[in-house]
């Protein structure tokens, strides 16, 4: 009977080798096979891995494919790694992947990663909740070859008014654009692009409004690997006012801190 190691679905990060979680860089330093996406994640985060770690890049794999080989390096590692770009549970195709592993009795388990949304945003210096703005925050994409499920196209998301950040959708920047528009967007709302957020050398930001942001997104060369967001906290650093959050008020108490003021 065969015996099987255990694979793990780690969250590379958004790009910069140096974001990887500590457990994630622990099991990679651990690992007998790493099975990492190769169009997504910086092969640098696979330095992290020993020199005879078997490394196979997956660009070139379909889902079986990846599947077989995770199966077979279990059955010759105690860990075998699969790393994902961002966090696997986001446009992961986790489950797909997962599923095959269970039904040949294989333990799997995911660490989680740094999500390019939460990247983009630092990279920019922007935050994606203030208080009395907003303090919701959807993750979505535009429809393209993988269709939207009924009820989440983006003009009915967009009409919510909140934060918004839009994944694998930078060659389809008309439907974006188009969808604000429907939602009832100003032309001069803030919109920000970062392409390769985090990754050293490559990250470009992009800032604009819903009218020209089509066209500086081109003239950056823009045209891959980009998160798109849009939101009414976009800027807040250089506003007139600012409405305090209660948390850090003077005048508001709380079980940590009475009222001073």
């Amino acid at each position: 009977m065969t015996t099987f190691g255990k694979i793990w679905f780690v969250g590379a990060g958004p790009g910069d080798p140096e974001l990887i979680t500590v457990k994630g860089q622990k099991l990679l330093s651990q690992a007998g096979a790493v099975l990492f996406a190769g169009s997504l994640v910086d092969r640098a985060v696979t330095l992290y891995a020993p020199a005879d770690c078997a490394i196979r890049d997956s660009k070139d794999m379909t889902l079986e494919d990846m599947t077989a080989w995770l199966i077979d390096q279990a059955s010759r590692h105690a860990t075998v790694v699969r790393l994902q770009t961002g966090d696997p549970a986001l446009y992961g195709a986790l489950i797909e992947l997962a599923r095959p592993l269970t039904d040949a009795g294989i333990e799997w388990s995911v660490v989680p990663g740094v999500s390019s949304a939460m990247a983009s945003m630092a990279a920019a210096g922007e935050s994606m909740t203030l208080p009395e703005v907003t303090q919701t925050v959807i993750l979505t994409r535009v429809e393209g070859r993988t269709p939207m499920p009924d009820g989440e196209d983006l003009a009915s998301l967009a009409a919510h008014r909140t934060t918004i950040c839009i994944f694998l959708s930078i060659t389809l920047m008309h439907k974006v654009e188009s969808a604000l528009r429907a939602a009832g967007w100003a032309e001069d709302s803030p919109m920000l692009v970062v392409h390769k957020a985090s990754w050293p050398g490559e990250q470009k930001i992009v800032r604009g409004t819903l009218a020209d942001i089509k066209q500086k997104c081109r003239e950056a060369g823009i045209a891959s690997q980009a998160m798109i967001v849009a939101s009414p906290t976009l800027g807040a650093l250089h506003w007139e006012t600012l409405t305090r959050s209660k948390l850090y008020d003077p005048t508001f108490t709380h079980r940590f801190r009475k009222a001073t003021a």
